[in-house]
């Protein structure tokens, strides 16, 4: 089975993260970078597929050469070969042009199955999986908890609402989003780390994948909400008071 995971480098969670100068992202400047954490679920359930069923995986990140890191660490982890997509503007990029980047460079050769994470930890949109196989005109599901491979087909276990799960049979190739959780990831070993030094990562610039893009969405800004606080005493009898309690809770703070 030849698999192939999205992965994503992302602010570290621990980052003190700084407002650039236009206002549509952050600095990038002396922060540490990450692997997106829901791609590491994907990419770890991509490892367990080869390991079941043989084949190869391949890593493939978006984005400026320090994305690379995020690859490295993939095949340190047991991923075949990786593949960046080199581009020092993505994060201008919507999740439709993302998709359409990344469905350019998985057509340049056939994969059975394309993992990614369910959404990303940095703008946590979670439409680019979806878009992705819909570009690529392939069969998906998503947040899947449970993946089954048998006979050129995927059974596969949904996550749905209030507790409730749902087994679907997809045919290969397909997509998948993977929920996080779904199991233990694993660290990258000494050997895997010295092995990781041998193995092939090929870079492409998006430009080069003649996809011509214009957003659909743009950020405006992002800033830090102001921690405000207001008190308002409600006065008159118990039956006043509670009538205009609950109106303000109906009406202004929307919990009922």
């Amino acid at each position: 089975m030849k698999v192939a995971v999205c992965i994503k480098q992302v602010p570290a969670k621990d980052a003190p993260l700084r407002i650039s100068e236009s206002s549509a992202w952050i600095r990038e400047t002396d922060i540490g970078f990450e692997m997106n954490e829901p791609d590491s679920f994907a990419l770890e359930e991509a490892l367990r597929l080869k390991e079941k069923h043989g084949g190869e995986v391949v890593a493939l990140s978006m984005g400026p050469e320090r994305a690379k890191q995020v690859i490295k660490e993939a095949l340190a982890k047991g991923a075949d070969r990786g593949l960046h997509v080199s581009d020092d503007k993505f994060f201008l990029l919507d999740p439709l042009g993302s998709a359409k980047s990344l469905a350019a460079a998985l057509q340049k050769e056939p994969f059975d199955l394309i993992l990614t994470g369910l959404q990303s930890d940095d703008q946590g949109f979670g439409q680019t999986g979806v878009l992705l196989a819909e570009l690529l005109g392939l069969p998906h599901a998503t947040i899947i908890m449970q993946i089954e491979a048998q006979d050129g087909r995927l059974r596969v276990k949904r996550e749905l609402e209030s507790g409730w799960f749902q087994w679907v049979e997809v045919p290969l190739p397909a997509v998948l989003t993977i929920q996080s959780g779904i199991n233990k990831v694993r660290y990258a070993s000494l050997k895997g780390i010295m092995a990781a030094k041998k193995k092939e990562i090929v870079t492409v610039a998006r430009e080069s994948l003649g996809v011509a893009h214009e957003s659909t969405e743009r950020v405006e800004r992002i800033y830090v909400p102001q921690k405000t606080k207001k008190t308002e005493f409600i006065t008159g009898s118990a039956k006043e008071a509670a009538a205009q309690l609950i109106e303000k809770l109906r009406h202004e703070a929307r919990v009922l």
